[in-house]
């Protein structure tokens, strides 16, 4: 197996011990062999047998290399858009009165059932190739659009076959319990009992890598969450979760009584919560788009989290109703600016902590014997990713040890 040689480059490792800020080797050389990084470390250290087998030479042109970003929650696949909902929320309207006027969830639930798997696989492809374009590789998609056996099937179906057709690794997630489908107006617990019935034939397809909830008050009870959260145990599968979003409903302790590998938003997070999720090992995910789409004024408590020790990731939330958002760039500086973490915070959010946030131990961070995903940017230095509004520095996205 042919050796690859990057030189002429700087390297954020993003490893969590390193001494550098960023992991930062300057003057750096990336040895990868076939999917995996075997070296990386200053030139100048490079064994000189190591550098002699390496076959395939590259010179950087002084980029900045970084792992390859992932973006941790999304909800990627769905039919339509709720613009209509947008001009209704500038008018007044709450994220709650549209979801309780029929709105809101509910809507592209209608959409995503109407649409056919072409078609929801022709409106996805292009919400993930805008990812890829930014140096993603890796994202996660949750269902929950199709609250029924049939269209949470297809959803997933397509978010499987995304992967397939492109170089990017697609990780699913099940969110069956995501909101009320019309049918069962005002009986949340025959949907849950639904949602039971529906996982274990959803799993046996092998359709589901993690199982998610939406815990609030316009969604399902910590008693409902639970159930969820047992059958999934009962399969061995993971879970995450929807918590402290609107309200502090308790589901970030429920969830990292469970083990979650993350629970997500976070704005109404209590002290009790926190402490739960650094016992757990619980990443917490902040969604600064949906923060920002929603005006929201309820900040996630980072210093809390910071004191309890808990790994912060970061993600578009990529969503028709709160988060219209394919940029997982923006998210960095938004990070920074809404929520006030440092740039090395921030990217540390879209790489080693996404990481975790989805159970994989084999990337986000450069060092030998992890995934060959990284990415060759136009920037000086990694502060640079979270500057820039709107700017794509990306040159050239590795995935799995080839250019993609």
């Amino acid at each position: 197996m042919s050796l690859k040689l990057w030189t002429h480059c700087s390297v954020a490792t993003l490893q969590a011990d390193a001494v550098q800020p960023y992991g930062l080797v300057a003057d750096a050389a990336l040895v990868v062999q076939g999917a995996q990084v075997l070296w990386v470390g200053p030139r100048a250290a490079l064994p000189h047998d190591l550098e002699a087998r390496c076959v395939v030479r590259h010179d950087a042109g002084g980029a900045l290399i970084t792992p390859g970003l992932i973006d941790c929650h999304t909800h990627l696949v769905y039919g339509g858009d709720r613009a209509q909902e947008f001009e209704l929320r500038l008018q007044g309207a709450s994220y709650e009165d549209i979801a309780r006027s029929g709105g809101g969830i509910a809507s592209t639930v209608a959409a995503t059932r109407a649409a056919t798997p072409q078609e929801l696989t022709a409106q996805s492809t292009k919400r993930l190739q805008q990812l890829m374009a930014e140096g993603v590789t890796t994202v996660e998609i949750k269902s929950g659009y199709g609250l029924a056996l049939a269209h949470e099937r297809k959803c997933l179906q397509v978010a499987r076959a995304l992967g397939q057709a492109h170089a990017v690794d697609i990780r699913t997630t099940f969110l069956g319990a995501h909101a009320l489908p019309p049918e069962f107006a005002g009986r949340a617990d025959d949907y849950i009992a639904e949602v039971l019935r529906m996982l274990p034939v959803l799993h046996a397809e092998g359709l589901v890598d993690a199982v998610d909830a939406f815990c609030e008050r316009i969604a399902f009870s910590p008693a409902q969450t639970a159930r969820v959260f047992e059958a999934a145990r009962a399969l061995g599968l993971g879970v995450k979760l929807h918590a402290e979003q609107l309200s502090d409903s308790g589901g970030a302790a429920l969830a990292a009584g469970f083990g979650a590998s993350s629970c997500d938003h976070l704005e109404w997070l209590s002290e009790e919560g926190a402490s739960a999720m650094a016992a757990a090992g619980s990443v917490a995910v902040l969604l600064p788009g949906a923060f920002y789409f929603l005006r929201e004024t309820q900040l996630p408590p980072v210093d809390l989290l910071r004191r309890q020790g808990v790994p912060i990731a970061i993600s578009t939330d990529s969503n028709p109703g709160s988060s219209p958002c394919t940029s997982l760039l923006l998210m960095l500086n938004m990070a920074c600016t809404l929520f006030r973490l440092t740039p090395e915070e921030a990217l540390a959010g879209v790489t080693r902590h996404a990481a975790q946030a989805l159970g994989l131990r084999d990337r986000g961070v450069l060092a030998p014997g992890k995934r060959a995903d990284f990415v060759l940017w136009d920037v000086q230095r990694p502060a640079q990713l979270a500057y820039a509004l709107g700017a794509n520095p990306a040159i050239q996205t590795i995935f799995k040890g080839e250019a993609r």
